[in-house]
């Protein structure tokens, strides 16, 4: 098991389980684990975003110019 951020993913024979804080995002088998298991080795992080979805929905810039980040 490993985590990054939220995320964690746990592997149990051909199945890789992804959870972002505790609740279930993804379940992958198969040939799909497989190369999950290769991406997240390089970076953890914007792997499993990426293979969940949960990854640029579009308002960073938005964001970005908020006041409240201005500091």
């Amino acid at each position: 098991m490993s985590t990054a951020h939220g995320f964690e993913y746990e592997v149990r024979g051909d199945t890789v389980t992804i959870t972002h804080h505790g609740r279930k995002a993804t379940v992958l088998r198969g040939a799909r684990a497989e190369e999950f298991l290769q991406d997240v080795s390089s970076d953890p992080q914007g792997a499993m975003a990426r293979w969940t979805g949960n990854y640029k929905r579009g308002n960073e810039r938005a964001a970005k110019q908020h006041p409240s980040n201005s500091r």
